[in-house]
């Protein structure tokens, strides 16, 4: 079965939950029950249309999410596009999740009229870094950016 990317849902919350607390591990760090549920709501909140996930789905199963933040910039005169927070579950991956994700969120953007789309990980995450020296390009503030 094909993964599938569509917009994340408040009947999500359950299955994003542990995949949420998988992606704050691996970073280690780790956020108060009350932030994670902010952060759910906003980004489930269509009033508020600066915050928006996806989510990668295989076999009608969360398998992975995007979150993205669209915010002014003073240097352009569109907004931009913060690719904040990407993770596809360990047993999902290699199979095309992150990459359809941030495929999804390049959609977005540009349906938007904002093209521009950046985000930040570790030096030391290489194989993420893998995909993303794929699809966008290795700023020297060690920030990729979507080339356009």
């Amino acid at each position: 079965m094909a993964i599938t990317i569509r917009a994340m849902t408040r009947a999500d919350q359950e299955a994003w939950k542990p995949l949420w607390q998988a992606y704050l591990t691996f970073y280690e760090s780790a956020v108060p029950d009350t932030v994670s549920e902010a952060t759910f709501d906003r980004l489930t909140n269509p009033a508020q249309a600066d915050r928006a996930a996806f989510v990668a789905v295989l076999d009608d199963k969360i398998i992975g999410f995007v979150h993205y933040i669209t915010h002014a910039h003073n240097w352009r005169l569109e907004d931009v596009v913060y690719l904040q927070d990407l993770y596809v579950t360990q047993s999902a991956r290699g199979k095309g999740a992150a990459r359809a994700l941030i495929n999804r969120v390049y959609s977005a953007a540009d349906e938007n009229e904002t093209p521009s789309v950046y985000w930040m990980t570790q030096e030391t995450n290489f194989t993420a870094r893998h995909l993303y020296d794929q699809v966008a390009t290795l700023t020297p503030f060690v920030k990729y950016q979507r080339p356009y």
